[in-house]
This record gives structure tokens, C-alpha cells and sequence, in this order.
């Protein structure tokens, strides 16, 4: 394609999908801050991320001691003693007032890593969370870009349709000039109008399209009433032309999955220390008050309040333990196993995708070299053959032929360029730096 008519598609202005629109021309950068400020499922993540949060906090508070309190006021009734048999009764009058306050804390030493392998699991989550955050927007941004190039795809063909039709319009003025001079029938004025109308009708479809994919990323960028204009210097762009190794070992280090994958096998780690926890000793420093009345633990009972406290040291060791916790302690080192696999899967998942983006991308920059060449050759073939027709030495079919083979290699140099954009933030997004 030559220079002259490159320039003439990226500066014929776009026809308007619906009326009163404003257009908005984006550029690629502002696309995704679109994407981070409006998308739903990306706001539904942050709300993970923060609920993440708040679990840390309350694993953290198990550090903290354990303080209890009870206070109870009660009616006493009379006390009544017998015998064995149910004999002899005595009845003794009691205080009907009784009170009760009681103050128990209790601070853990130790409970064999529980504790401390919880917050470091409810951390593991959060970063898990933070990954699966990082996982949806690049997934969001990367379609929303395929939705921003395919748009861009399609004003490109409108003006290539655009500067077809004023050619088509300009030879039928040729024919008809031709015909007034009987040099040409009127069967060929007919076929080059219906060839016209051919293109003014691709032309409405690709602006139906338009309306429509305009449409639906509008609804992405939360964008109202907006004829969104693509960053037509984004195809003229110098792309990174990294090796492949490069784009492997950047995947490997950005990538969200094999974030999430590492993630999961450290989870599954201090699943394991929570399954030994159970079967160590717990140790509590222990401290209680207790002020009651009347003392009923005397007959007849004694109308006084009492009060006693002590301090020390509790222990606690469940038995059960022993045969109960073996079984999750071998659960949680299978659950070890399967996560270790895992990430070795999604690694060599994560190879395969980027090798196969990889060879995309740089065939890409080959099919725009080839579509060059072939709008070259298809621009010349059409030149010769229009030449040949106004010398009367071709036939109005070989015009339209010429005609259509000009088009088709226009429409796929303009595909083709794209495709290169389209390419390179693939790499990007399965890299997980988009």
C-alpha cells in the first residue's frame, strides 16, 4: 500500500453509528484505566482483596488473651436437708438475695504453631486474592481490547469501502462519458453501478457493526452516549521485538496463574502445620477472680459474700489427637503433592501459550510483509487492466476482477496491521503484564 493512500485511511473522518453521540478517541493506556474504574467483576475483586484483609486481622487477634466475665443475680430459696430415705427433713432458712461475679483471662504461650500458621494462611489468602485480582483485570483489559481493535479493524475497511466507492463512482463517469461516445454499452455502465452498490452495501454493513461493537464496549468502559475513535497511531508503533526466552521467563515471573499456583502449594503448607498443631500440647497462663454470695456450701448457709482469685499455668493435651490429627497431617502432605504438580502443570501450560503467542506475533510482522507486496501487485494488476479497458483491449468483467482483488488486498493489509497490535498485547496478556 502506498503512502498516499495509508494516509487517506487514517484521516477520512468516520461516519457517526447514532445521532447526538460524542466522540471520544481513546488511546490504548486510557482504555484500561476505563477498564480498572468501571469494570464490575473487577470491583468484586477488590471486595475480595479487602474481605482477605480483615482475615488477617482476625487471625491476628488470636495472639491476644481470652477475658471473660459473668454477673448473675438470683432468689434463694430455703434449704432442706433429710436423710438418705428421704426422712427426717430439716428445713433451714437461707439468704433469698445471691449474687455472682466472676472475672477469668486466659493468655496462650503456646498452642504448637496454630496460631501462627493461621495468620500466615489468612496472608497466603490474601495474596491469593490479590493474584486473582490481578488475574481478572488482565483478563478484563484484554477484552476490552479486542473489542477496541476489532472496532479499529472496522473503520479501517470502512475507509478503504469509502475510497472504493469514490474510485468506482469516477469510472462509472469514465463508462457513461464512453457510452455517449459509443465506445462502451450501456450493459457496462450497469455492471460497474451494480458494483457500486455492491460496496455502499458493504459499506452500511460495516457501519451496522460498528454500531453494534461500539455499543457493547461502551458498556465495558461505562461510557454513555460515546462514538469511541481508536488511537490511529497505534499501529505505527515500534512493538517489542524480544526473544522468545525473554517472554518466557517474564511469563514465568509476572504471570497471575503461576502466582496463584505457587500460592496454593504454600497454603497447602501451612495446612499441613495447622494438621501437626493439633497433636502438640497447648500452654495457658491462666488468671481468674470470683466474688459470689451468700455462701450456701454450709448448713444453714452464711449471709456473706466471698471472694477468691488465683493465678497459673494451664496445660492441655488432647489424646484423641493421636489417632485423629495422623490422618489430616497425611491429607495435608497429599494436598502438598497435588499443588506441587499443579504448578508444574500450569508452568509448562504457561510455555506452551506463550510459545504458540510467540510465533503469532512474529508471524504477524511476515503476513503484513506478504499483504504489502500483494496490494503492490494488486494495485498494478488493476492499473494495467484499466488501462486495457480504456484502450478497449479488456472486458468490464476484467475490471471487476482487477477491481475486486484491489479491494480484498487492501481490506487484508489493513487486517494485517492490526493483527500485529493485536499479536503483541496477546503475549502480553498471557505474559500477565498487561
Amino acid at each position: 500500500m502506498n503512502m498516499r493512500f495509508w494516509a487517506l485511511m487514517v484521516t477520512v473522518p468516520v461516519v457517526m453509528a447514532g445521532k447526538g453521540a460524542n466522540e471520544r478517541r481513546l488511546t490504548v493506556d486510557e482504555l484500561f484505566q476505563l477498564v480498572e474504574s468501571s469494570s464490575k467483576t473487577l470491583q468484586q475483586q477488590k471486595i475480595s482483596v479487602e474481605f482477605a484483609n480483615r482475615g488477617i486481622e482476625v487471625a491476628r487477634a488470636q495472639r491476644l488473651p481470652d477475658v471473660n466475665a459473668t454477673l448473675s443475680a438470683s432468689y434463694n430459696g430455703n434449704v432442706v436437708v433429710m436423710d438418705r430415705d428421704f426422712t427426717n427433713a430439716n428445713g433451714y432458712s437461707s439468704p433469698h438475695f445471691g449474687n455472682s461475679f466472676a472475672l477469668e483471662a486466659q493468655q496462650v504461650v503456646y498452642a504448637g504453631g496454630a496460631i501462627d500458621a493461621g495468620i500466615r494462611l489468612s496472608e497466603l489468602q490474601r495474596d491469593m486474592a490479590v493474584a486473582g485480582q490481578r488475574q481478572t483485570s488482565n483478563g478484563q483489559r484484554f477484552m476490552a481490547l479486542g473489542q477496541y481493535l476489532d472496532l479499529f479493524k472496522i473503520q479501517n475497511r470502512m475507509l478503504v469501502y469509502e475510497k472504493n466507492i469514490e474510485l468506482t463512482k469516477r469510472l462509472v463517469a469514465d463508462i457513461q462519458a464512453k457510452q455517449q461516445q459509443g465506445m462502451a454499452l450501456k450493459n457496462d455502465v450497469t455492471r460497474y453501478e451494480l458494483q457500486m452498490e455492491t460496496l455502499r452495501l458493504g459499506l452500511r454493513r460495516l457501519q451496522d457493526q460498528r454500531a453494534v461493537l461500539n455499543h457493547q464496549l461502551c458498556n465495558t468502559l461505562g461510557l454513555v452516549d460515546t462514538m469511541i475513535l481508536p488511537d490511529t497511531t497505534l499501529i505505527d508503533k515500534a512493538f517489542d521485538r524480544s526473544s522468545e526466552q525473554w517472554w518466557q521467563t517474564e511469563a514465568l515471573a509476572s504471570s497471575p496463574a503461576v502466582e496463584q499456583s505457587q500460592l496454593n502449594t504454600r497454603l497447602t503448607q501451612q495446612q499441613l502445620k495447622l494438621a501437626k498443631s493439633e497433636m502438640m500440647p497447648k500452654i495457658a497462663l491462666i488468671a481468674a477472680d470470683n466474688f459470689s454470695g451468700p455462701f450456701t456450701y454450709d448448713i444453714p448457709p452464711i449471709d456473706k459474700n466471698i471472694n477468691y482469685w488465683y493465678v497459673g499455668v494451664g496445660l492441655k493435651y488432647s489424646f484423641s489427637s493421636l489417632y485423629k490429627s495422623r490422618r489430616k497431617v497425611q491429607q495435608a502432605e497429599v494436598g502438598i503433592s497435588h499443588s506441587q504438580q499443579h504448578q508444574v502443570v500450569v508452568a509448562e501450560s504457561l510455555n506452551n501459550q506463550v510459545q504458540q503467542a510467540y510465533t503469532l506475533y512474529e508471524q504477524s510482522f511476515v503476513d503484513l510483509d506478504i499483504q504489502r507486496k500483494s496490494v503492490l501487485l494488486a494495485q498494478q494488476n488493476y492499473q494495467v487492466v484499466n488501462d486495457r479497458y480504456l484502450n478497449q483491449l479488456a472486458l468490464i468483467t476484467d475490471m471487476l476482477d482487477a477491481s475486486t482483488i484491489k479491494l480484498n488486498a487492501e481490506l487484508q493489509e489493513v487486517d494485517a496491521r492490526i493483527n500485529i497490535v493485536y499479536a503483541y498485547y496477546k503475549l502480553k496478556f498471557i505474559a500477565g503484564t498487561l
